[in-house]
């Protein structure tokens, strides 16, 4: 009776069975020499004219991997083929006559011929290692660089980077149909020396010599956009493409990663392009790390649409969170500031878990985020973003950038956020699942360069953030205050000034000096039902900087010191429409100076030491010293190990780092007592030793690059400030007395399973304990486990396909069953959310994208993440106990405009 079910399939199998005997195809790979993109054009096209169903030549491993059918065609005759055409292969040598007309570019290293060395390029023992184009990984003198992952060879076959040497490139241009042609008169020249330019001759080809320790070529040519390219072999030859007016660094069958992991820097450093923020809506940094597993995203509370980043199962606090290196939103300003920096002003995001360098202060507990911004010297002159989504909510990104003249150039980064949706409430309890108003944000910036090692960038930034929630038919004219019913609201302004100087001296390189500036202002408004928090943080840093070289490369040191000032004041209070029925006042000024040094050893490109000091003085809490160390060791090619330990301190702001707590009808336990207490609520400052180990390996799988990445870090805490929520109807802060800790395992694979798809997966486990004053309890809202998932498939024709799968494990609850029946279980549940974007882009210069996507397409989200909120003025009431989403499905399209 299932006969017509199984019929096609055996028809099927059938017809596959009989293709199979009527052809044999088979899948070989062989050595073909060659060196560039040229080279990768003849070969394949020699190939196919052979009779080879497909053939791919990669220029990194030199080997040809060819489709075949063998009945019709012998592997043989192909090589042969491609021998004619004029190159190498395993078994068949190009005739001299025709390898000596092959482009100037394409004279390869001859098989057999260990001995000749063309062009002068060394070729003792040479070998290829693969290309790892990873994107802008560093910033040279105002220049953002690809870090092309490239072997350094000396003489000997070792590594070494810093001798003379003269280095061979070639610029060609591609056409729609994929033809390369050279282009001539090409200019070139080292960033570190401008006034010394080569240009290509008629082949495209150009020839400059290295002087250690120059990396950074630019290259510009009259009516295309300039690049500049890291050299990280001397010895490979250097391809520059150009499509569409636009000059890049390419290198075959490598595509330009959106998400890297940088191999050189001593630190493990992952950084977020701009490419990988376009995989999801990324209207503002909190929806940033929706495509990466190294950070959370959680909502604080239920009803403040505040949201909090998590790194290795600590709050986000703990994280230093810095924009091009100065200090981003903190203290007071950190728990809304997520919200406050726009997903399309951001150029990349570098994460490093850990600790860093103690010239970038002495607060990183856990890691830090840096969040480089678009400059006005090298970004688009135009680029529009428009977004909504079915929850009432709209963005308008705007960002303009103008060159003056050589020396200067101006940029202006708008973003404004309208959220209008009175009514969204997934849960159905009454409650506004995000506050409804209108966020503006605003940074005029400017850059200064003026050839002679004088670099300078200044600017000013503006945030108004101005929002109403509670319960839906709340109405701030006639029930703020009251009993009727429960709302609250925000009104929070910042404006900030910073600039940054530096100098390169012009007799030495290696030798520089650095300041950077910032002053800002933060001042929030804000109530909660009949809670009033508002609070106002003046603030000053500056850092001076200075780096040099011992003798040679091998000894590099930093020396430097900054201030860090800042000027705080709380006023807590409870009213009605009635009364003022207390107003509390808290203020303290609080101003650390310091001093550092730091020493790295590189005696090689396989092995970095970094040895870093701080030695600080606080105002309120004395001298205190910040010793740091990070090695970083490649013992095979492809792998890299890195071991990293160092201290961190920081001073808590309980009340701003807890806004939830006004959003509860918690008492905070002697609330009043904390008034008279000296220094800051009477706490000691947070200390916290960060120990980790990393490992990365890549290789090759299906003939294309992968990778594998693990994560073992630890945090051990002295003198935590311990947010104890297990007493329930109070919230309760002090000192730890005992231990607490966070170990984090993490481990990643990368891979891409066919062209142009990449994927990437993950899991991490975490066990994070304290010692409460009820004893040591695992930390509460906090997943031990987690998987993820994200694919990425990309065509040339401008279609775009993304997908990421989160599946979070259980977490620990507070118990609160004496005080509601809402809540009694334990842990919470394992839940799966899912995101996808489908986007395209149009034009001749692929400068239109349209978007479409959903967040969170299975619909789940908690359904009781508001305990007692048919009674917001009881003695129940809690936002607090929020463990997954508390939005479900969520449609957004959006459009992208931009202008070179």
């Amino acid at each position: 009776m299932y006969l017509y079910r199984i019929f096609p399939i055996l028809i099927l199998l059938f017809c596959g069975a009989l293709a199979q005997a009527q052809t044999a195809l088979t899948t070989v790979s062989f050595e073909v020499t060659g060196n560039c993109a040229m080279c990768k054009k003849r070969i394949e096209k020699a190939g196919k004219e052979a009779g080879a169903q497909s053939i791919e030549w990669s220029q990194n491993s030199h080997l040809a991997t060819v489709k075949v059918d063998t009945n019709k065609v012998s592997i043989d005759h192909i090589k042969k083929q491609i021998a004619a055409a004029g190159h190498d292969t395993d078994t068949h040598r190009a005739a001299d006559e025709i390898y000596e007309v092959l482009h100037e570019c394409c004279l390869y290293e001859r098989l057999g011929d260990d001995d000749h060395d063309h062009e002068g390029h060394d070729h003792e023992g040479h070998k290829h290692d693969d290309h790892d184009h990873e994107g802008h990984d560093h910033n040279h003198e105002g220049h953002d660089h690809a870090g092309h992952d490239h072997a350094k060879h000396d003489e000997d076959g070792g590594h070494n980077h810093d001798h003379d040497h003269e280095v061979t490139g070639v610029v060609v241009d591609e056409n729609d149909k994929g033809d390369l042609k050279p282009i001539a008169e090409v200019t070139v020249y080292w960033a570190d020396e401008p006034a010394k330019k080569v240009k290509t001759n008629e082949n495209g080809v150009f020839k400059i010599m290295h002087v250690k320790p120059f990396r950074y070529l630019v290259i510009s040519h009259a009516g295309m956009q300039s690049d500049t390219v890291e050299v990280k072999n001397l010895h490979d030859i250097v391809v520059v493409q150009a499509k569409n007016n636009v000059l890049k660094e390419i290198v075959i069958s490598r595509r330009q990663k959106s998400n890297y992991i940088s191999k050189l820097t001593p630190n493990r450093i992952e950084t977020l392009t701009a490419k990988e923020l376009f995989k999801a809506a990324c209207c503002d940094l909190s929806e940033s790390f929706t495509t990466t597993a190294s950070v959370d995203v959680v909502s604080s509370d239920a009803v403040t649409g505040s949201k909090q980043i998590q790194m290795l199962g600590l709050s986000g606090i703990y994280t230093q969170l810095t924009v091009e290196g100065l200090p981003g939103p903190r203290a007071f300003s950190a728990p809304l500031g997520l919200n406050s920096i726009a997903g399309t002003w951001i150029e990349a995001i570098n994460i490093s878990k850990g600790i860093g360098s103690v010239a970038n202060g002495f607060e990183n507990m856990a890691g830090q985020i840096n969040i480089e911004l678009k400059k006005p010297h090298n970004s688009e002159k135009l680029f529009l973003n428009a977004y909504a989504n079915n929850m009432g909510r709209t963005d308008i990104n705007l960002n303009l950038a103008h060159h003056l003249n050589e020396k200067w150039s101006v940029g202006l980064l708008l973003h404004d956020n309208f959220m209008y949706n009175k009514k969204m409430n997934f849960s159905d309890n009454g409650f506004r699942d995000i506050p409804v108003g209108n966020l503006f944000s605003g940074i005029n910036r400017w850059h200064y360069e003026n050839g002679k090692g004088v670099i300078a960038q200044f600017g000013v930034k503006f945030l108004h953030d101005d929002r109403i929630g509670g319960q839906v038919d709340f109405n701030e004219d006639t029930d703020k205050f009251g009993q009727n019913r429960y709302g609250l609201g925000f009104n929070n302004q910042r404006i900030e000034g910073f600039g940054k100087l530096g100098y390169v001296f012009a007799d030495n390189k290696h030798r520089s000096i650095g300041l950077q500036l910032s002053a800002s202002r933060y001042k929030q408004e804000s109530f909660f039902g009949h809670n009033t928090y508002d609070n106002e943080q003046k603030s000053i840093y500056a850092n001076l900087l200075y780096q040099d070289i011992l003798g040679s490369v091998a000894h590099k040191y930093k020396v430097g010191a900054s201030v860090q000032h800042d000027n705080l004041d709380e006023e807590i209070g409870r009213k009605t429409q009635q009364q003022q029925d207390y107003l509390l006042n808290f203020g303290r000024k609080e101003t650390t100076t310091g001093a550092f040094a730091e020493y790295t050893f590189s005696p090689s490109e396989n092995f970095d030491a970094v040895l870093g000091l701080r030695q600080d003085y606080n105002n309120l809490y004395g001298w205190f010293t910040t010793p740091r160390a990070v090695l970083r060791y490649q013992p095979a090619l492809g792998t890299t190990l890195r071991l990293s330990s160092g201290r961190g301190q920081r001073t808590a702001n309980i009340f701003a780092e807890n806004l939830g707590i006004f959003a509860s009808s918690r008492v905070i336990q002697d609330l009043v007592g904390l008034t008279a207490q000296p220094n800051a609520y009477g706490l000691k400052p947070e200390v916290s030793w960060n120990t980790g180990i990393t490992i990365d390996q890549n290789f090759q799988l299906f003939g294309r690059e992968s990778g594998i990445s693990v994560e073992l870090f630890h945090n051990n805490f002295e003198n935590q400030v311990v947010i104890d929520w297990e007493e329930s109807q109070q919230v309760s802060f002090y000192n730890l007395q005992g231990k607490s800790y966070s170990n984090s395992i993490q481990a990643e694979f990368r891979f891409m399973p066919m062209q142009h798809f990449e994927a990437r997966m993950a899991y991490r486990m975490l066990d994070v304990k304290t010692d409460y004053e009820s004893g040591r309890l695992e930390k509460p809202l906090n997943a031990k486990h987690r998987g993820f998932l994200n694919l990425a498939y990309n065509l040339h024709s401008g279609w775009s396909f993304d997908y990421t799968l989160n599946a979070v494990g259980t977490k620990r609850l507070p118990q609160t069953a004496s005080t509601s029946s809402q809540q009694t279980a334990t842990r919470s549940d394992a839940y799966v959310t899912m995101n996808a974007q489908v986007s395209r882009s149009f034009g001749k210069n692929k400068n239109f994208d349209l978007y479409v996507g959903a967040e969170n397409f299975t619909n789940y989200y908690q359904k009781d993440p508001i305990l007692a909120y048919d009674d917001p003025f009881g003695a129940n009431f809690d936002t607090n106990l929020v463990w997954g989403p508390i939005t479900g499905r969520m449609f957004y399209t959006g459009i992208r405009y931009h202008i070179k």
